[in-house]
């Protein structure tokens, strides 16, 4: 948690003490509550490499790659198959069987996911532009596509191309819209450091403005000039914030936009990806005790994540490894099978940290296991 994501969470927690409802129209920090998404939308936009209009921070990931779906996925006889790497985060996967099946459609035949070859890893770029896909980093492999070179196949072919930026945002750099995607979705809890379960973002090119989707409606996406008139008819806002459905948590995005003003101070992600690519490559080069990294060694085909192997497979290694780390005061991420991920994040983490990491890395394993 920033120091300025807590500051403004107890603004705002004293703000609904004193002033309750009235906040969303009189804040004396002028955050007025009912448009206090607009202090959030232009950071993010410009983190995905966006127009504001394209950008809405809304809901959940989930949610609203459902809402994506729901416009963009739209099956008939000679096009109906869903292209995504194997073994997404689950929850794109139950999103993308959920939605086949709602169109009366097999999942197994409707979806084709692409591994990596037999004992690799993560995928080849030759292999990707191939097939094409959706995720713009892999959760469990820390590996970064080819995000502009997928997305201009995909559109060569007719196809709709949206992304998975969960792991990406805040990480990498991306461009959205130069590049032609039409739509992406993601959390705020990971690089953006929103907090646990905080709000998320979609993105949807503004080539789609005035083409008329299939939209589940909500009074928080029709247009602000007369949302508190309560028509009985929807005008959406123009662009992806027509797809916002009900008022967003003032406790969810106070922390999130404390974070953004943080990166917004540290020159947004340019800088920060320089130093993210020296903090990985010194975290990647220590100790190697006990485990294999199943991340790409290149550094264009990664961002901070580093994804650490236990092996064999089902040994429980990984969980006591875990353990200990936490114990030595090393945070990172279990995954299994039998994965953590370590991340050196440019906002707050050093070299000296990378260097103990590695040295409670191999503390661990020898505690554990022995030299």
């Amino acid at each position: 948690m920033s120091k300025k994501s807590k500051q403004l969470v107890q603004e705002e927690v004293d703000v609904w003490a004193t002033r309750a409802v009235v906040g969303h129209f009189s804040h004396p920090y002028q955050r007025k509550w009912v448009s206090f998404a607009d202090n959030i939308t232009p950071l993010m936009a410009e983190l995905v490499g966006a127009k504001e209009k394209e950008v809405a921070c809304m809901s959940t990931l989930t949610a609203n790659l459902h809402l994506m779906m729901d416009s963009f996925y739209k099956p008939n006889a000679e096009r109906y198959k869903i292209l995504c790497e194997a073994k997404a985060f689950p929850s794109d996967q139950y999103a993308f069987a959920s939605q086949v099946r709602a169109h009366g459609l097999d999942p197994a035949k409707a979806i084709i996911e692409l591994s990596p070859r037999d004992g690799e890893y993560f995928l080849r770029e030759e292999d990707i532009l191939k097939h094409r896909k959706g995720s713009g980093i892999q959760y469990y492999t820390g590996q970064w596509f080819p995000m502009e070179s997928i997305t201009r196949k995909a559109k060569e072919k007719g196809c709709v191309c949206g992304w998975d930026l969960a792991h990406a945002i805040g990480n990498v750099p991306v461009s959205l819209h130069d590049w032609n995607v039409d739509f992406a979705v993601w959390c705020t809890y990971k690089y953006l450091n929103s907090g646990p379960g905080g709000i998320a973002g979609l993105f949807i090119h503004e080539k789609w403005n005035g083409i008329e989707h299939p939209k589940f409606a909500g009074w928080w996406g029709h247009t602000l000039a007369t949302r508190f008139d309560m028509p009985p008819t929807f005008t959406p806002t123009e662009g992806a914030q027509g797809f916002q459905q009900s008022n967003p948590s003032i406790l969810s995005m106070a922390p999130l936009l404390g974070s953004l003003q943080v990166f917004k101070q540290a020159g947004m992600i340019a800088p920060l990806r320089e130093r993210s690519l020296v903090l990985t490559d010194v975290a990647a080069s220590q100790g190697k005790k006990g485990f294999t990294i199943i991340t790409p060694h290149t550094p264009q085909d990664r961002g901070a994540q580093l994804s650490l192997l236990f092996l064999p497979v089902g040994s429980g290694l990984m969980k006591k490894i875990f353990d200990t780390l936490v114990s030595f005061g090393v945070i990172g991420d279990e995954r299994e099978p039998d994965v953590i991920r370590l991340a050196p994040i440019p906002l707050y983490n050093t070299l000296e940290d990378c260097e103990k990491a590695a040295k409670y890395l191999d503390l661990s394993f020898e505690k554990l296991v022995g030299a």
